[in-house]
């Protein structure tokens, strides 16, 4: 024992949150007391932020939003509209590929709330979906935090971005108890600042996209940044040996049929990163890559070509990762 390395310090939490878990670990010594109150905080946090983006619960802000059908705007919290905000401006600059109105496709082709996609549905039903689909339907008015619906039908989902909104508002309130040093994910989706217990930075593995196995395709060291992955590997179905992803395109109703298995984002906030992930995902490597270029992002696509992958990196993901190996 007495010639075992220290272990270093380092305190973990976790739970359950959003229909997935959360995991912040803090590279610092905590006392018990201080430990617990913290994770009472994310808890309740976490609760929160459901309370607003859910739509499992029928009392949430998105719920009462998508029951009404009424012509007049609903005020809706500073949170709400925040992250509406942000999705509505990647879904202008994305010309529609990321859409959080896509809740009645999604729901059609059998990947909502209850997972049942056993079946094709025909263009007649994917034609009465997408009217009821179309982020421009959205209308906010900031200097009263209300959200209209311009269509009844439309249907609001923040499942592409809450999770990464979570992550960055459980960094926030470690960050105002004093912690500088910690990694966030909720989900996947994470954000590191500082170091890690080892006293290096953060070391973040972007898994193989393999629907049979988990595998390591990539590590990467990174600190003070936000990541995110998107990948349609594990969740779709097929039938008559077509495969039917899980990612719809907003535009045509159906899932996308290309060859980009998974991306990953890195962006300063989670959301940003989570919401992109998403919208790349459905436009594939080329126009993602172009589009990734023409707004400097930093982004890394996976490509499936035969049995092997091939990885395609913008040079802003290739210069973080160069700067932060350390």
């Amino acid at each position: 024992m007495g010639c075992e390395a220290p272990v270093p310090p380092s305190v973990l939490f976790k739970g359950e949150t959003m229909g997935t878990s959360y995991h912040v670990t803090l590279s610092s010594i905590v006392s018990a007391s201080d430990s617990e109150l913290l994770q009472k905080d994310i808890d309740q946090l976490l609760l929160d932020i459901n309370q607003s983006f859910s739509t499992y619960i029928k009392s949430s802000e998105i719920s009462e939003l998508n029951r009404y059908t009424g012509s007049e705007g609903q005020t809706k919290s500073k949170e709400f509209i925040s992250l509406l905000d942000e999705a509505l401006r990647i879904s202008h600059i994305t010309q529609g590929a990321y859409d959080i109105t896509i809740g009645p496709l999604v729901n059609l082709w059998g990947f909502g709330p209850e997972f049942k996609a056993d079946d094709v549905p025909s263009s007649v039903e994917i034609t009465k979906a997408l009217e009821k689909v179309g982020h421009k339907n959205i209308v906010i008015n900031r200097n009263t935090n209300q959200v209209k619906k311009l269509n009844p039908d439309i249907y609001l989902d923040f499942s592409s971005i809450a999770k990464g909104y979570g992550v960055d508002k459980v960094a926030e309130l470690v960050e105002s108890n004093g912690f500088t040093d910690y990694m966030v994910e909720i989900g996947g989706e994470m954000r590191v600042r500082g170091v890690n217990p080892q006293g290096n930075h953060w070391r973040v593995a972007v898994e193989k996209p393999d629907a049979s196995t988990r595998s390591i395709y990539k590590i990467i060291n990174v600190t003070n940044i936000a990541i995110a992955t998107s990948g349609d590997y594990r969740n779709f179905f097929e039938i008559g040996g077509v495969k039917f992803s899980h990612t719809i395109d907003p535009n045509t109703g159906r899932p996308v049929q290309h060859n980009l298995a998974s991306v990953t984002v890195l962006d300063k906030n989670s959301m940003t990163a989570d919401a992109w992930a998403t919208a790349f995902m459905v436009l594939g490597s080329k126009k993602g890559y172009d589009l990734a270029m023409e707004n400097n992002l930093a982004v890394l696509f996976l490509i499936q070509e035969g049995d092997s992958i091939k990885d395609m990196a913008t040079p802003r993901f290739e210069a973080i990762i160069k700067e932060q190996a350390l």
